[in-house]
């Protein structure tokens, strides 16, 4: 029959469902679409909290890895360097030593952190493709158009990267090597100077907290220390890590980027000289706690080993 102005219009019904038209409420909340309105999915929240979480079990799972590939080297390093300069490991080592012991530190982990990083960068910014609807035209003044469901039949194409593993081979395979170090020059430069700045700011904090008389400070003055080593430290890297992520998106599709320094200039060209400190509150405010454990659990491990080699 004739629709007045502003009704709906009546969506096909696909075959077999009784082949007949039927018309849905404007607004109507028990339909779950009214015409001209499109609601979205429900997902169960489970799904929804799942999303924070996107891309980080192959780093969470190489973690301890690269934890311990980091304090080794920065140990390591600064015995020798000691060795060298004092004639023994021992021996008290000069604000350098530990700036190029943790600058040493920084550079050693990219080699292991640079793929990690692609796939988790990978995985969050990948977005879950959303079905087809068909709109249905209308004529009128005051015509309401339709949105319908695509007909059955058309499967949705899923997400490209089903996992990091996958993201990994996908990557290897459609980019090379190259891929799987991509932003890797960005990368350098952000854990090489903030590595540096967390050993060193940490050295200082635990020698103005150690209490006179003491050698070193107290289980307090560690947890200090500790998280305002890794605020630091964060702070020296946040600008360098919006352009290491960057980098990394870039490589899917068109090139937007020629490299690093191009990118710097023109994320500052288009966003003004903030878009480099883009995340450094949640990066610090996650980085206090965390490094306050990790400094906690390394001088009890120091003193664990050195109590059993003597």
């Amino acid at each position: 029959g004739n629709r007045g102005p502003g009704q709906p219009v009546p969506c096909p019904r696909p075959h077999g469902e009784g082949g007949r038209n039927r018309t849905r409420p404007l607004g109507s909340p028990s339909s779950g679409k009214a015409s001209g309105l499109t609601w979205p999915p429900v997902r169960p929240p489970a799904r929804q909290v799942w999303g924070f979480y996107r891309g980080l079990s192959l780093p969470v799972c190489t973690v301890s890895l690269v934890s311990s590939l980091s304090f080794g080297t920065y140990r390591h390093c600064l015995s020798h360097i000691c060795r060298f300069r004092y004639g023994s490991a021992d021996a008290k080592p000069a604000k350098t030593d530990i700036t190029l012991s943790g600058f040493a530190s920084g550079l050693v982990r990219v080699f292991l952190t640079s793929p990690t990083e692609v796939a988790k960068v990978r995985l969050q910014t990948q977005t879950q493709p959303q079905p087809q609807q068909r709109r249905l035209s209308t004529s009128g003044p005051s015509a309401v158009p339709s949105v319908c469901p695509a007909p059955p039949g058309r499967p949705v194409p899923g997400p490209k990267y089903h996992g990091p593993l996958h993201c990994l081979a996908t990557v290897a395979r459609e980019e090379g090597l190259r891929g799987l170090y991509r932003g890797s020059s960005a990368l350098l430069f952000r854990d090489g100077h903030s590595f540096a700045t967390y050993f060193l700011s940490y050295a200082l904090l635990c020698e103005w907290l150690t209490p006179a008389g003491h050698s070193q400070p107290d289980v307090l003055g560690v947890l200090v220390a500790g998280g305002c080593a890794g605020v630091l430290a964060w702070a020296v890297a946040t600008p360098m890590d919006v352009i290491k992520s960057r980098l990394q998106v870039d490589g899917q599709g068109q090139r937007r980027y020629r490299g690093l320094l191009h990118c710097m200039a023109a994320s500052v060209r288009e966003e003004g000289p903030r878009v480099l400190f883009k995340g450094l509150t949640l990066n610090c405010c996650r980085a206090f706690p965390v490094n306050m454990a990790v400094f906690v659990t390394y001088e009890a491990v120091l003193r664990l080993a050195r109590g059993l080699l003597t």
